[in-house]
């Protein structure tokens, strides 16, 4: 990825996190009361959110830095908010309790992004 695709990636995904973060808010709050998952479905949003602000760092340092860690970090980042936080979301709507198990993976993808990410710094910085 480039630096340039790794920042529009971004954009896309914060104003995703926010619109999805209102939709929660007012269009599914009854569905999110009824399978007690308010606080899940938040989790996902706040997780997505964080994970956009880096995303939109390394773009940034991918502008400046030809580091492959940097790009591996931006894909870790990515493969976490759609496996993390994808699963908490269809895990608040459906109640599908066994997306549990999934989430896990997405928080895997965060900690291995940040590892690269740190790894890029130290190299490039």
């Amino acid at each position: 990825m480039t630096g340039k695709a790794v920042i529009i990636t971004a954009a896309v995904l914060g104003a995703l996190s926010v619109g999805i973060g209102a939709f929660g808010a007012h269009g599914l709050e009854s569905t999110l009361t009824a399978n007690n998952r308010v606080e899940t479905f938040e989790t996902a949003v706040k997780y997505q959110f964080y994970h956009t602000l880096a995303l939109l760092l390394l773009g940034v340092l991918m502008l400046n830095y030809d580091q492959s860690q940097f790009n591996v970090a931006a894909i870790c980042f990515i493969v976490g908010i759609a496996i993390f936080s994808g699963s908490l979301y269809t895990l608040s709507l459906t109640n599908m309790t066994w997306l549990g198990a999934v989430t896990p993976i997405g928080g895997l993808a965060f900690i291995l992004g940040w590892a690269y990410l740190a790894l890029g710094a130290y190299k490039a910085l």
